[in-house]
Order: C-alpha cells, then structure tokens, then sequence
C-alpha cells in the first residue's frame, strides 16, 4: 500500500528486444521508494506481432497490478537509428494505448531530460544513472539489465518534475515547496526548463 501523500509513477523504457518496466512512490518530500521492476525481452527471431503482444501483456498487467497515476515514457528521439526508432515507436505505441484505455495519462521525455533530472548532467551515462537511481531508491545491487534502471530513472524523472515550482506539471498547483527545498539535480532540471522557456 503506498503512502497517502505519495506519486506513483510507472515508467517505461520502451523497445522490442528489452523493454524496462519500473513503478515508484514518490512522497511530496521527493523520498522515493521502489515498488517494483522488470524487464520484459523477447527475441529478433520472434514474428513482430508475438513480440508486441507480449510486451502489451507485461505493462497490461503491471498496470493493473500497480494502478499507477501517470505513466512516463522515453520520448523517442532522430539520433537513434531507424531500425532502433521503429522499434521504440512501436513499443512506446503500446504502451501509450494501454495507458489511455485505463484513463492514465502518459508523459514522454527525452534521455536528456531523465538524465539531467536523476543525475543533474544530461550527458551522464549508463553507469552515473544507475548508480543515482540505487542511491534515490537505497538499492543495494543496480537494477540489471540497464534498461530496468532506465524505467526507474524515468518514473523518478516525472516525479521529481511534476513537484518542481514553477514545472509546466506544477502550475496552479498548490505546494510548499522552495527552489531551496530542491536537489541540486532538480534545480539543474528548473533552470534548464526556464531556459527552454525563454528561447535558450
């Protein structure tokens, strides 16, 4: 049972061969508390429409399981090449429909974006953003493959901008949270927005 202040938040590092499904709490402190992780695979040798179906099974069920209130998915983005985005696109198109046929809105953000929110560098690799996501949720082992640290990094990420002042999720939302109140990652994460906001 989550606690009743807190934000859960499902997230979702999409892809055919490994899609990260993560779920945490996050209470209006920005104390976050894992609740579960996977990470769905299926293989190239597999015919497309098995290899959707079971990741719409995965997140279908673990939406039902965890009923969380917002799901966030990685944003796909032009570097990637196209065989990778056409499988991302996929995969995130699953999971945006079983989103919106419970009536949980979705949110889509950029690897940047997740970076710079976790660990206060959007350029941070694989390894600074596992290492921030075991010590937010005080995991003792790293979630394994990275994409399950990927998913969590997402959730964390929604959250942690969501309780922000002054973050397009926050407004005309009360909250008594302070720009001091933040972490040095979440205030990396409102400057870079207010940054974005008056044209760089």
């Amino acid at each position: 049972m989550r606690p009743g202040s807190a934000l859960r938040v499902l997230g979702v590092d999409p892809g055919l061969t490994r899609c990260g499904i993560g779920v945490v709490d996050v209470e209006r402190d920005r104390r976050a508390t894992l609740v579960g992780v996977t990470v769905v695979g299926t293989t190239a040798h597999e015919p497309l429409d098995a290899r959707l179906l079971a990741i719409a099974e995965a997140v279908e069920a673990w939406l039902d399981r965890f009923e969380p209130e917002v799901v966030a998915v990685e944003r796909v983005f032009s570097q990637m090449n196209v065989s990778t985005v056409m499988g991302v696109a996929q995969a995130s198109g699953i999971v945006i429909a079983a989103a919106a046929k419970r009536g949980i809105p979705v949110a889509l953000h950029t690897p940047s974006e997740v970076k710079a929110a976790v660990t206060g560098s959007g350029r941070a690799d694989k390894a600074a953003v596992t290492r921030m996501v075991m010590k937010i949720l005080r995991l003792e082992t790293a979630p394994r493959p990275a994409d399950a640290a990927d998913a969590l990094a997402l959730a964390l990420a929604h959250a942690w901008r969501g309780s922000a002042p002054g973050s397009p999720s926050a407004a005309g939302r009360t909250t008594a949270m302070t720009a001091t109140a933040l972490t040095p990652a979440q205030r990396l994460w409102q400057e870079a927005e207010a940054k974005a906001r008056r044209g760089g």
